[in-house]
């Protein structure tokens, strides 16, 4: 299991998203590609996709631009991964029988990772992942006297 660079994008979208809702003011997607190191085309597609999911809205104008659909702690990571990858993260192939017994047995140890895997990203807000941030870069700063 892998976190796609497609995924990876949208979360860190949805982050920067996140860390500005309480400023009621939408990003562009310059700013967020700025933010994140995000090329803009691959960014401008995503959000759309995002947009198509319910999980961003979008408001034209000059000072329009991105903003999250619901409060961060609303959106989990679960949901955007699935948004963004089209799939419930459970393979389809491990859900056919199989010719051996062997594989059968690989393939539900398989699922019953990728169940344990969708499990932490759903109880993963993007407030959450916004706290953690916080948390990080507290820990990171040095302060000299």
């Amino acid at each position: 299991m892998e976190l796609s660079l497609k995924s990876e994008y949208a979360i860190l979208a949805m982050l920067e998203l996140a860390n500005h809702f309480a400023l009621d003011q939408p990003l562009q997607i310059r700013q967020i590609s700025a933010q994140q190191n995000i090329p803009d085309r691959y960014l401008e597609q995503l959000l759309a996709t995002l947009k198509r999911q319910g999980l961003v809205k979008s408001q034209r104008g000059s000072k329009g631009g991105y903003i999250l659909a619901r409060e961060p702690h609303k959106i989990s990571l679960l949901e955007v991964v699935q948004g963004i990858e089209g799939y419930d993260g459970i393979s389809d192939r491990s859900k056919t029988t199989h010719d051996s017994a062997s594989m059968a047995v690989i393939y539900e140890i398989w699922e019953s990772a990728q169940m344990a895997a969708a499990k932490v990203l759903d109880n993963c807000s993007l407030k959450d992942l916004c706290d953690r941030q916080r948390q990080s870069q507290i820990a990171t700063t040095m302060y000299y006297i």
